[in-house]
């Protein structure tokens, strides 16, 4: 599942207590970009002459489209052009995850989901880190609008309208109703249901909406009675592309920014956009809400929540 392992582990969770297996599981997941390794293919059995080439692993194993043989944000900003989404859209969305993720930050709005950890630094100093570094104050429609293209000059996927290199982790607690009463605990929220869904390997942008629909139709809900959404940021055009097929409210939709101003710590990120969801939802008095994202090999998957 690679991008969505984070919230398809707690859908494990939440299957595996459902099935009378487990009370309470811990869910998320975790990832840390900045030390992704390289390796060197056939250095075990001996290189003998000539060159060695070092591969990527944070790219050959999270980023690359094994069927396409190529980055998946190439596919991004095709699939865009087939919906009729403009790179101009693209930066307007990144410059509104950076804007409302600062926002969010300086309300401390956020600092309840956060775990502050404290890191070694080169010279053997201790740094307590409390708020997330990527987001950009300084970014502007017109400096994104002067980014190149990545990986293909006909691409509209930029540096500044997706994720960049990020560390981060996420978890949460899943637990049954009756072991949550017996052990006097208020949930944070109840997870109603959630859906799987998968296509054609290029159409990763498609699958957040396609999944967000097939969890609405199993719930025989409509995207209007859903109050607020996060939708993993892998690339604006994620977020647009699948905004035309759900119909969603782009104002119910990552109210507190995204990932391309957070970053999508791959591993972690699944995790994160559902915790994000249910705090906001908390904070605005309760609702139901959808937490989707898009992983390789374009599969979709989707959590509902209600938070009383």
């Amino acid at each position: 599942k690679v991008c969505a392992s984070g919230l398809r582990a707690v859908t494990l969770a939440d299957q595996i207590i459902r099935a009378g297996d487990a009370h309470v599981v811990v869910a998320g997941g975790m990832e840390s970009m900045s030390n992704a390794p390289y390796f060197v293919p056939d250095a075990r059995w001996g290189l003998r002459m000539f060159d060695a080439k070092f591969v990527d692993l944070m790219v050959h194993d999270g980023l690359w489209c094994a069927f396409y043989d190529r980055h998946m944000a190439i596919h991004g900003g095709e699939v865009a052009k087939e919906y009729g989404v403009s790179r101009e859209e693209q930066d307007e969305w990144a410059l509104r995850s950076h804007q409302r993720a600062i926002a969010a930050m300086d309300s401390g709005r956020l600092k309840e989901e956060i775990v502050p950890v404290t890191v070694i630094k080169k010279k053997g100093e201790a740094e307590v880190v409390e708020h997330d570094e990527a987001p950009r104050r300084d970014t502007s429609l017109e400096a994104l609008r002067k980014l190149p293209p990545v990986f293909d000059p006909e691409n509209t996927v930029t540096a500044g309208n997706a994720p960049g290199v990020n560390d981060g982790a996420g978890a949460l607690v899943v637990m049954s109703d009756e072991k949550a009463k017996e052990l006097g605990i208020k949930p944070l929220a109840t997870i109603l249901g959630h859906a799987s869904v998968s296509k054609e390997a290029k159409y990763i942008a498609t699958v957040p909406g396609l999944a967000v629909n097939k969890l609405l139709q199993k719930m025989g809900m409509t995207i209007d009675q859903v109050d607020l959404l996060e939708i993993n940021e892998a690339f604006a055009a994620v977020v647009l592309v699948s905004g035309k097929i759900a119909g969603w409210d782009p104002e119910k939709v990552n109210v507190n920014g995204g990932a391309i101003a957070f970053g999508h710590p791959i591993g972690a990120s699944g995790a994160r956009i559902l915790m994000t969801l249910i705090y906001e939802l908390r904070r605005r008095g309760g609702g139901i809400g959808i937490a989707a994202i898009c992983s390789g090999a374009a599969q979709g998957d989707a959590v509902m929540v209600r938070v009383d």
